[in-house]
């Protein structure tokens, strides 16, 4: 029997050391637990794709909803007024992500209709505020049906690239923003309430009408001598924004407009140029067409010889319904190239 020596104790206690640190590397190295908790690198949860091919279905799974649970996604929806005759459809197609409320005004049995088919897309839009006022998205774009439209602001008079470079992060910053650059109609001064009370020039047009109308609308208030936003009623306010104003104020500016004498045309046209004053904007709220086509649409290097417009934005049409075939046909049924791509 070999005798127990001091060199024999220290060969035992290497051997066992060894073997202890061969299976502790085994663990870390090699089992797949060890690889998973040391050989993969650690993303912070917002930068998580719930796609990564790298982790199974149930860690996926998981770590889904353990993201779900601390984020927050900022709801967006569209408002939209439209009529039998009109299409909104395009919207669903390129802007799954956004909830729609698209309101049949000439269609009381609609899901969405209206109390009154009077004063435009205002009866559309406050009904909208009114009826949501205690559940609003977060962001809100109140728009026009048709994709194509002679009032949005792309020179092919398109909505789909207007509304996909529409800034989000800026509306955020704001609260409220117009979704019109062009000065054409409506800047810098459309309406002059004092001068022009009486006045009927045109059908459409509100001056000889406003002054009074902005007296029920915003009780106790100055009348403005000028009123100039950019046409045509498109726009989009944060919740925050709209919940500014008490949702019995909405319901008192829906009332005049079911009440007031105005007709339809008139008393939409008031709306339009108040919505801007209703969400915090001065009476004339018309800054510079390439400050706005860079913070409202991201485009940043327009040439923009005035504040009237940029050089290849927006023309004025000649006629305010679009030729068919357009934007292929052009006005005078002539081939029509567009000025950008179509998707």
């Amino acid at each position: 029997m070999p005798r127990l020596t001091l060199r024999n104790v220290v060969v035992v206690f290497n051997f066992v050391l060894l073997a202890t640190l061969i299976v502790h590397l085994k663990h870390v190295l090699w089992d797949k637990h060890g690889l998973a908790d040391f050989g993969a690198p650690h993303l912070p949860d917002e930068l998580l794709d719930d796609s990564s091919a790298a982790m199974s279905s149930r860690d996926s799974d998981s770590k889904k909803q353990h993201v779900n649970a601390r984020s927050k996604t900022r709801r967006t929806a569209v408002v939209v007024a439209s009529q039998a005759t009109e299409n909104p459809t395009w919207l669903n197609e390129y802007f799954p992500q956004w909830e729609k409320n698209i309101y049949r005004v000439d269609d009381p049995g609609a899901p969405l209709t209206v109390p009154k088919n009077k004063g435009r897309e205002s009866m559309v839009y406050l009904t909208y505020i009114i009826d949501h006022y205690d559940n609003l998205p977060d962001n809100v774009l109140f728009i026009h049906p048709n994709r194509y439209q002679w009032h949005n602001d792309d020179p092919d008079y398109d909505g789909l690239p207007m509304l996909r470079r529409f800034q989000l992060p800026y509306l955020e910053k704001e609260g409220y923003v117009n979704i019109r650059c062009a000065w054409l109609l409506g800047c810098p001064s459309e309406i002059k309430p004092l001068e022009e009370e009486g006045e009927h020039r045109e059908a459409v047009h509100a001056g000889g009408d406003y002054k009074q109308a902005f007296q029920h609308l915003f009780p106790g208030e100055k009348v403005p001598r000028n009123v100039g936003v950019s046409c045509c009623a498109q726009f989009a306010a944060t919740k925050e924004k709209i919940r500014e104003r008490k949702k019995s104020e909405y319901e008192r500016y829906r009332q005049w407009i079911m009440d007031t004498d105005l007709g339809d045309s008139i008393s939409g046209r008031v709306l339009e140029y108040s919505w801007h004053m209703i969400f915090g904007k001065p009476p004339v709220h018309c800054p510079s067409t390439k400050e706005c086509y860079c913070k409202t649409f991201g485009l940043c290097n327009l040439t923009c010889p005035d504040d009237h417009g940029c050089e290849g934005r927006y023309t004025l049409p000649p006629f305010s319904t679009l030729p068919k075939g357009w934007p292929y046909i052009g006005w005078h049924k002539e081939e029509r190239m567009r000025a950008g791509p179509e998707q």
